[in-house]
């Protein structure tokens, strides 16, 4: 168990992906680029054998906004989606109706 003090740390934004591209030499990884608004950021995500690149373009996504950096198949990924990890694959949190991008999680 967290604190809810620990849950407020962590910012949750929603982020619209303007690009993404398969890493070469793996399955599951993709390099995406989000815009969150104010900023924009590259961040490295195992949904490879559920999503094709093109299905996620202009997407609207949830993620992990101030998680520290990680670095994954020399590319700095600067965030994390969320996913539900199904049987299926992972499926992606997202947003049932239109909202801004960059919107605070609550």
């Amino acid at each position: 168990m967290i604190s809810f003090d620990d849950f407020q740390k962590i910012d949750l934004r929603v982020a619209k992906i303007l690009n993404a591209e398969k890493i070469e030499n793996s399955d599951k990884l993709i390099k995406l680029i989000i815009d969150l608004g104010s900023e924009k950021r590259t961040i490295v995500a195992g949904i490879g054998k559920k999503y094709t690149p093109k299905d996620l373009i202009n997407k609207l996504v949830v993620i992990v906004a101030n998680l520290e950096p990680k670095n994954i198949k020399g590319i700095q990924s600067e965030g994390m989606l969320l996913a539900v990890d199904s049987q299926n694959g992972p499926v992606l949190i997202t947003p049932l109706e239109e909202v801004g991008v960059g919107e605070k999680v609550k």
